[in-house]
């Protein structure tokens, strides 16, 4: 089973690096506003994992700059996760609300819609 987990893994990350989409290319005044915003949103996940992959060619294909942390190879990240999420469950986006309180959320298509809605940008079918 470990080797089965190990080739799909493999096959996960090569199909992400072949069919990554592209970013939306915007003025750079609205980019780096829009960088300002995506400063306070961090996306915990792993590298093979298929509904991170989702999640992060959704942030790809819209531009948005939010830090990656891969729960998997760094126990930090992990233990941050358990702590303010309350579940070793990727993918998860942690949100930094204005007065300094945290929302995470879990579930990739949640986190994409809530991208989609909070920076007004245009779903991909």
């Amino acid at each position: 089973m470990t080797l089965v987990r190990w080739i799909l893994g493999r096959i996960i990350l090569l199909v992400d690096f072949l069919f990554s989409p592209k970013g939306v290319k915007r003025d750079a005044q609205s980019q780096n506003e829009l960088d300002r915003e995506t400063a306070k949103l961090s996306l915990y996940q792993y590298a093979a994992c298929p509904f991170c992959v989702k999640v992060r060619w959704s942030m790809k294909r819209n531009s948005l700059n939010i830090e990656t942390k891969d729960a998997k190879r760094n126990p930090q990240y992990a233990k941050e996760l358990v702590t303010g999420g309350g579940n070793l469950k990727v993918p998860c986006l942690r949100i930094e609300e204005n007065d300094g309180s945290e929302t995470w959320m879990y579930e990739s298509s949640d986190i994409i819609d809530y991208l989609e809605q909070r920076f007004e940008l245009v779903p991909v079918s």
